[in-house]
């Protein structure tokens, strides 16, 4: 079985990072990833992918990232359970970056 996803998209806001508990580095970005066909007004949509990154990856993306650039990901899908008192479990689905491609900044390009 193969779980593994590759997306290439810009980063809709500046990363930050933060630590767990536990003493861990983590990041979570959002990339826009336009679609490669047009709706029924003839328009491209995008689609907004959320995506975790951890350790030494979310520490290099943070420090050398901005809004705007666009990136490679590759990584996997994972699904976990958020339970609460007397509630029934939220699923979550999450894009767990594995490698980050920095592909171009914004200002190179301008």
């Amino acid at each position: 079985m193969l779980n593994q996803f590759v997306i290439v998209g810009r980063l809709v806001y500046n990363p930050e990072l933060h630590e767990t508990e536990n003493g861990k580095k983590v990041t979570t970005i959002t990339l826009a990833v336009p679609r490669s066909y047009k709706n029924a007004n003839g328009e491209y949509e995008t689609d907004f992918i959320k995506c975790v990154l951890w350790a030494g990856v979310a520490q290099n993306t943070t420090e050398y990232c901005k809004k705007g650039d666009l990136l490679g990901v590759k990584g996997r899908v994972q699904t976990r359970a958020i339970e609460k008192e007397n509630e029934k479990p939220i699923y979550l689905t999450e894009m767990v970056a594995e490698k980050i491609t920095f592909l171009s900044n914004k200002k190179a390009d301008e």
